[in-house]
């Protein structure tokens, strides 16, 4: 009883680690331009594709190579989408218009990976795949990889915020944008490299979830609503509320199956994200504190 009561925390705490990801993600792009992206779970699916579809499989590159390669095609798709759609649009009469072009680009991105990419389903054998035993634990590596790659990736991202000219920018963009642009910073670059780090961060999701799913046009759809409850219930612009809402939001629904039959399980983080939006709209943080 007590292995397995382990074995759903350290699983709850790789999936709340996938959820607080995916919240930042959001979260670094709502800060710069004010705008919500409803195409990220769509630039989680189309770095799978690219990662796994047309590095690993299709060119037969090592995962290393192939994840620095991804990275560097995330940070141009993220950029060019900046200069297509959340500069262009942000400015505009009504925020409808930049939802809708966010919504017409996930259209786009599930269409091309369905034409390149083919319809089946594929994954990547023996990736991040096995089972590290602790006693009479047994854990899965793709939890173990899931929880070290984010603590590094929360730990670099707070150093890159607080310590760096460009991450003090950003931050300043997040805070006002009109003041930021009086003091001389440029908010549509600002705006683009925020968008370009969110999109990278959106390819470290999909190869950590690779081993989870299997690669197709959902494999972030779940995951992308999950992130959306986290970021809400942990509080709506907050980085470090996102880490708390991803992580509450995975070890409860773990704990759930242990009550409820799995089937449940899903349905945990709409429940919550009701419940806040109902009786705390402003989520356990405030993006003010």
């Amino acid at each position: 009883m007590v292995s397995t009561i382990l074995q759903l925390i350290i699983s709850g705490v790789a999936m709340g680690f996938i959820y607080a990801l995916v919240g930042i993600e959001f979260t670094i792009i709502y800060n710069a331009s004010g705008l919500v992206n409803f195409a990220h779970d769509k630039f989680i699916m189309f770095a799978a594709y690219v990662f796994a579809g047309t590095f690993v499989l299709g060119l037969g590159l090592n995962p290393i190579i192939s994840t620095i390669l991804l990275f560097i095609v995330m940070a141009l798709f993220g950029a060019l989408v900046a200069a297509g759609i959340f500069n262009p649009l942000r400015n505009m009469s009504s925020d409808i218009y930049a939802v809708m072009g966010t919504i017409m680009l996930a259209k786009i991105l599930t269409e091309v990976a369905r034409i390149s990419w083919g319809p089946d389903p594929f994954t990547i054998s023996g990736f991040l795949q096995g089972v590290v035993h602790v006693g009479n634990v047994v854990l899965p590596k793709a939890n173990i990889y899931i929880i070290i790659v984010s603590l590094i990736i929360f730990i670099g991202l707070q150093m890159f915020f607080n310590n760096t000219k460009y991450g003090k920018a950003m931050r300043c963009v997040a805070q006002n944008k009109e003041a930021s642009a009086i003091v001389g910073i440029n908010v549509p670059q600002i705006i683009q490299m925020s968008v370009a780090l969110s999109a990278v961060i959106c390819g470290v999701i999909a190869i950590l979830v690779i081993p989870l799913f299997n690669v197709d046009v959902n494999i972030a759809s779940m995951i992308g609503i999950k992130g959306f409850a986290a970021t809400v219930i942990g509080g709506f612009g907050n980085l470090f509320g996102n880490i708390i809402g991803g992580l509450f939001v995975g070890l409860l629904e773990n704990a759930v199956v242990m009550i409820l039959p799995a089937v449940y399980k899903d349905t945990v983080a709409f429940v919550l994200l009701i419940l806040f939006l109902l009786i705390k709209p402003e989520g356990i943080l405030s993006k003010k504190s």
